[in-house]
């Protein structure tokens, strides 16, 4: 690929320098976890938020939807500026954008208003998607993968402590306080970063739209990035399927479980997050492609567990552990391959990754329904191996060609 347009002359030297250290490395990642967790602070809360707005619990529903959607646009539209505006600027503004939208969201009077501002704080709330490629430019190519996965470990946790962290301080204090209290947290994050990032020089010189154009042409020029798009979408689309499909598996019988119990399973998904972390250091050997082929044939093995287990919550929770270890390994690894392909262009194929990665959960989200009045926890089950099985041979083919590139060894 010619990367005349999309990078700097100083870019090859900011790439081969390490200016990551362990604590920037875990800053990055607490600060890019807090700010994905605010998609989710609604999520267990809307009964609550749709007595109190005087709203129905359908209209109430959208508040989800709104903020992914808001979230869908700020990847698109602003993670590519990563690429262009110094980042030492950009990020903390962001998140100061963000804390603006989150305190409107405590002070909404109606669910018009609500929506509005959930909206806005979904395009606002991208920082983290800003701090992954930034990691992968400050960190040198012998420790790249071990620093991403760091940092892309912490947005994960930050997904799956999310839910409870909101369920706890809106039963202390109701369901606004959680905005005020994560408004702080992002000016707070905000001013840290504005003194931890270092200034680097913008990677590429690009009007707007050229800019947003130049990320299509990275996924048309380079094959590999389009079969690692596609192996992402897949994986966040069969996590996303067992994890909707989870809740009305636990709700039934035998299980029977409560809302805040239900909630709890998903601290049980922290176990696969850090174990995951681990998974960059594999692409820091070498071992990037083989690595991926085991998490997919895990991802196999959870899905064949979770049938088995349809009625025991051990083997549930085996399937969960398993299941989340390979998916985030997989994550870390497809991201971490991306970043070696194109330095100069690491926030916009962060753009691709992440936007295919929404569409593929999205619809992940939308066959576990479908499934689950078809065929119940079976047919869920049985999908999600057929499609591991599928990608594991998609990986296998890709192992031939389309996924080995020289810059990922």
């Amino acid at each position: 690929m010619d990367n005349s347009n999309t990078s700097t002359p100083s870019t090859p030297a900011v790439a081969g320098t390490n200016r990551m250290s362990r604590g920037l490395a875990l800053l990055f990642a607490i600060a890019g976890g807090t700010a994905v967790a605010n998609l989710y602070w609604a999520q267990p809360l809307l009964d609550f938020m749709a007595d109190d707005l005087h709203a129905s619990h359908a209209v109430a529903g959208w508040l989800v939807t709104a903020t992914q959607i808001g979230y869908a646009a700020g990847a698109l539209l602003l993670v590519p500026l990563g690429d262009v505006l110094d980042r030492r600027r950009f990020i903390p503004g962001l998140m100061l954008c963000a804390a603006v939208a989150l305190i409107a969201c405590a002070l909404a009077p109606s669910i018009g208003v609500f929506l509005v501002a959930i909206t806005l704080l979904g395009l606002t709330t991208v920082s983290g998607q800003l701090l992954t490629p930034l990691a992968g430019d400050l960190a040198d190519d012998t420790h790249r993968g071990q620093v991403v996965g760091t940092v892309v470990s912490g947005l994960l946790i930050g997904i799956l402590v999310s839910r409870t962290i909101s369920g706890l301080i809106a039963d202390a204090a109701g369901w606004r306080a959680i905005y005020v209290v994560a408004a702080a947290a992002a000016v707070v994050f905000a001013l840290l970063l504005r003194r931890a990032i270092p200034q680097l020089p913008p990677k590429a010189h690009l009007p707007y739209p050229r800019l947003l154009l130049s990320v299509w042409q990275v996924i048309r020029q380079e094959r590999t990035v389009r079969w690692t798009l596609a192996l992402g979408a897949t994986a966040f689309g069969v996590f996303t399927m067992f994890w909707t499909a989870l809740t009305f598996l636990l709700s039934a019988e035998p299980f029977s479980y409560s809302v805040s119990v239900i909630g709890l399973f998903g601290l049980i998904g922290l176990v696969g997050a850090l174990a995951a972390q681990r998974a960059g250091r594999l692409h820091d050997r070498g071992w990037s492609l083989p690595a991926t082929g085991w998490g997919w044939a895990a991802i196999v093995v959870s899905f064949v567990v979770a049938a088995i287990g349809e009625r025991s919550v051990v083997l549930i929770i085996v399937a969960i552990v398993l299941l989340d270890i390979a998916v985030q390994g997989v994550n870390i690894l497809n991201q971490t391959r991306l970043f070696a392909i194109a330095p100069g262009a690491r926030s916009r194929l962060n753009t691709a990754f992440v936007t295919c990665n929404f569409v593929g959960g999205a619809i992940g989200s939308a066959a576990a329904s479908a499934l689950w009045s078809a065929g119940g926890w079976t047919a869920v089950s049985l999908t999600g191996a057929v499609l591991g099985c599928a990608a594991l041979l998609m990986w296998a083919l890709g192992c031939r060609g389309p996924l080995h590139d020289q810059r990922n060894g």
